[in-house]
């Protein structure tokens, strides 16, 4: 087992006995039934990508979210030059297709105020450079702890999430050559989005 597969356990391990902690909830907090949210991230589809969530409020949980989602977005420059090795360098890249599964305690009651999380996912990324011919693809995993912060201002279930993370990530597969030219994958991923969602 690699380094990569050993941290990944052991903060999948941090995670579920801390989630299950959280869980152990009073019974007058609880919900009568299974409540299902859609979220969206209005700027991927800004950067020529999508994001579509789906989440759940199990019965009797009135602070645990659970969920899954597919996004794809071009990255702006600024995302490309958050990692030095590849800053000016001439990369273009795409995030091709993510697929996550999403963790998440609300400290007052799910979609309403703070709440902490976590994200693993599988994701593609399709890079190009400045004066190389071609393309390469190569495939992550990413765990990544988040938090944020969920507005409900209307009397509707329309609602606000901003949110923030930071991840470990590796590479599982693919490449990240171009000619002789290599993309950096930096091990550490920051991140953030403002969801919009709507409870049924």
């Amino acid at each position: 087992m690699n380094k990569f597969s050993k941290g990944i356990l052991a903060m999948m391990l941090m995670i579920v006995t801390s989630i299950s902690v959280f869980a152990q909830e009073n019974e007058t907090n609880k919900t009568d039934r299974t409540k299902f949210s859609i979220e969206i991230d209005p700027a991927t589809f800004v950067f020529s990508g999508f994001a579509i969530h789906l989440r759940v409020q199990p019965k009797n949980s009135q602070h645990l979210l659970v969920g899954a989602g597919a996004y794809a977005m071009n990255f702006p420059d600024i995302l490309v030059d958050l990692n030095k090795e590849n800053k000016g360098a001439g990369w273009d890249v795409r995030l091709n297709q993510g697929y996550g599964l999403f963790g998440e305690y609300h400290f007052s009651e799910v979609n309403k105020k703070w709440y902490v999380g976590v994200q693993l996912a599988g994701q593609e990324y399709k890079i190009q450079k400045d004066l190389y011919d071609g393309e390469a693809k190569y495939s992550t995993m990413l765990l990544m702890g988040l938090g944020g912060y969920t507005l409900q201002p209307f009397d509707f279930p329309l609602y606000f999430k901003f949110w923030g993370g930071v991840g470990y990530t590796g590479k599982i597969s693919g490449e990240n050559l171009i000619g002789n030219a290599e993309y950096n994958i930096s091990p550490i991923l920051i991140f953030g989005a403002l969801h919009v969602g709507y409870t049924f």
